[in-house]
């Protein structure tokens, strides 16, 4: 006589949806507000952590303004109290410097004074100083135009003058195409002028700069004809270098030694900005807000999880017998309520990304903020329900897998 020995049915990944699905079919109401638990939870944590990535991102964009990586570089004096200058290569050396993104300069040119016309007398220059710029000095400073262009290399070669805001404002320009008077004692003259001074046109008005104020009072001037016609010497009186915020304090331990190699000590260099450690003690502090948050709102979702699905064994104790009864082995049974449990959190998880991101960028559009939900929160928001959501639905999976058919059917 043979003996057959019975195999239990394998249940493939298909099935496996199939079963879990067919459990939370049955009892859409629940489900629903289960799955809306796990949805608000998700979406408080998406919500907290967009709104204050958000109001973060507003806030550095604010101490950004204030110049967090913007260090100056200038002329010193020597061990006998002498100016000192920086070398013509200096800008180019620092520029090397692997964390400097932005590099460029002014030059003052001295015995130069800006007129309104060539009638005003010369003491009354109104205490505006002429300076030779890079045509890249916007980028470096922050710098916009309220009127008009800057410099370029074709301007920049030319009588062609950009005046600050308070420059302006002195000389009464109010729009490019005007032409203002430069006179001094050093002004080299072109061939043709005696009166001793030339006449030069205004291309551009600048905004107020905040990080560069030296330029309101200012009248800018390329570094070319600066040369040629202003007597300029050619040495920068100031480089602006712009930094990776992280090595803003690295960039400025070797800003002397780069910008003057044979006298560092003759070489002036500003220190990083307060608002760089405000914003990154800002940073930090908000980091583990946000972490502590998020691990409270995905607690309460597991909970909710792990409610439901216990509430769900009890209630199909008779389902469960009746199955175990029709040859079902522990370990379906595990994986039917398992699978049921991590569908449930599937749903909520879903539905609270999109809830948060959609509070998010409601309240952000609000406050007049840049909307910032960072990738990491939403994938790990739905990947966090996933986990939580498994390990909430696996004791009352072992609970229902342990239950034998005669005392499931025989029901509570």
């Amino acid at each position: 006589m043979v003996t057959l020995a019975l195999t239990p049915a394998r249940l493939r990944p298909r099935d496996v949806l199939r079963v879990g699905g067919a459990g939370l079919r049955t009892r859409p109401l629940r489900v629903f507000l289960s799955a809306l638990g796990i949805a608000i939870g998700i979406a408080a944590m998406i919500a907290v952590v967009g709104i204050s990535a958000s109001s973060r991102e507003d806030l550095n964009r604010q101490l950004a303004a204030l110049g967090t990586n913007l260090l100056t570089v200038g002329p010193g004096q020597s061990l006998f109290g002498d100016d000192s200058h920086l070398p013509t290569e200096a800008e180019d050396m620092i520029g090397r410097i692997a964390p400097v993104t932005d590099v460029s300069a002014t030059g003052r040119v001295p015995g130069t004074h800006v007129y309104r016309n060539d009638k005003i007398p010369a003491g009354q220059s109104g205490g505006i100083a002429v300076l030779a710029a890079r045509t890249d000095l916007p980028a470096a400073v922050g710098a916009t135009m309220s009127a008009g262009v800057f410099l370029n290399d074709a301007t920049a070669a030319y009588p062609a003058v950009v005046l600050g805001a308070k420059s302006a404002e002195r000389l009464g320009v109010t729009a490019p195409g005007e032409q203002v008077w430069l006179a001094g004692e050093r002004l080299r003259e072109p061939p043709g002028v005696q009166s001793g001074g030339q006449w030069f046109t205004v291309v551009g008005l600048l905004a107020p700069v905040p990080l560069a104020p030296e330029l309101d009072t200012a009248a800018v001037v390329g570094w070319p004809v600066a040369t040629t016609r202003l007597h300029f010497d050619g040495y920068a009186t100031t480089v602006y270098t712009r930094s990776d915020e992280r090595y803003v304090a690295d960039v400025q331990a070797v800003l002397a030694a780069t910008a003057n190699p044979e006298a560092p000590n003759e070489v002036d260099v500003s220190r990083p900005s307060d608002a760089l450690a405000a914003k990154q003690a800002t940073d930090a502090t908000l980091n583990g807000l946000l972490l502590g948050l998020g691990a409270v709102a995905l607690l309460v979702g597991g909970v909710g999880v792990a409610n439901t699905m216990v509430i769900s064994v009890l209630e199909r104790r008779a389902e469960i017998g009746l199955r175990r009864s029709l040859g079902a082995t522990r370990g379906q049974i595990r994986t039917q309520f398992l699978a049921e449990s991590l569908l449930l959190s599937l749903l909520g998880g879903a539905g609270g990304v999109v809830l948060g991101v959609l509070v998010t960028g409601a309240y952000a559009a609000y406050q007049d903020w840049p909307t910032v939900v960072p990738a990491w929160v939403s994938l790990g928001g739905a990947g966090a329900t996933l986990v939580i959501g498994g390990l909430a639905g696996l004791y009352p999976a072992i609970r229902a897998a342990r239950l034998s058919p005669t005392s499931a059917l025989a029901g509570p």
